[in-house]
């Protein structure tokens, strides 16, 4: 891809690191394209697994539909700033990459947490305001889709 199809975020003030706390209340979204194996299904609700805004379950509002877990990817991944294809930014109306929420999708052995892996390759952006949202496979081979999950 060239520079020209791809939006780098801007940078950031040392401050900027440190993980914003979001609120624990579900927030709706929907997304854009359906997530890769589950095409009937666009809305869904992220649902803060626990008190510290970090884990998340990405639940589809669908009664048979697929449950999640996520990270808000800046809590475990604090230099977390992967390089957004311009047609995504424009597609979810985000003037700015570093004003979008993103989440990593989580993989869990055979329910051993230590287990626990983040698809850094593969995040769920999502607009804060609009709360559209897609998940994006990045290309450039950067990141990698089991990073553990320690923090």
């Amino acid at each position: 891809m060239t520079a020209s199809l791809l939006r780098t975020p801007a940078p950031r003030a040392a401050s900027a690191h440190a993980p914003a706390r979001m609120p624990a209340a579900v927030q709706a979204i929907a997304l854009s394209e359906p997530l890769p194996g589950f095409p009937g299904h666009r809305e869904y609700v992220l649902v803060p697994a626990e008190e510290g805004g970090t884990l998340f379950w990405l639940q589809s509002l669908a009664p048979d539909g697929p449950r999640f877990l996520a990270v808000r990817a800046g809590a475990f991944f604090p230099d977390y700033a992967p390089v957004l294809p311009i047609a995504v930014c424009d597609e979810l109306d985000l003037a700015d990459v570093a004003e979008a929420q993103l989440f990593c999708l989580v993989t869990v052995l055979d329910g051993d947490v230590a287990t626990a892996t983040a698809n850094l390759r593969a995040p769920l952006v999502v607009h804060p305001d609009t709360h559209r949202a897609r998940q994006v496979v990045l290309v450039d081979g950067t990141h990698p889709i089991r990073q553990p999950l320690i923090r």
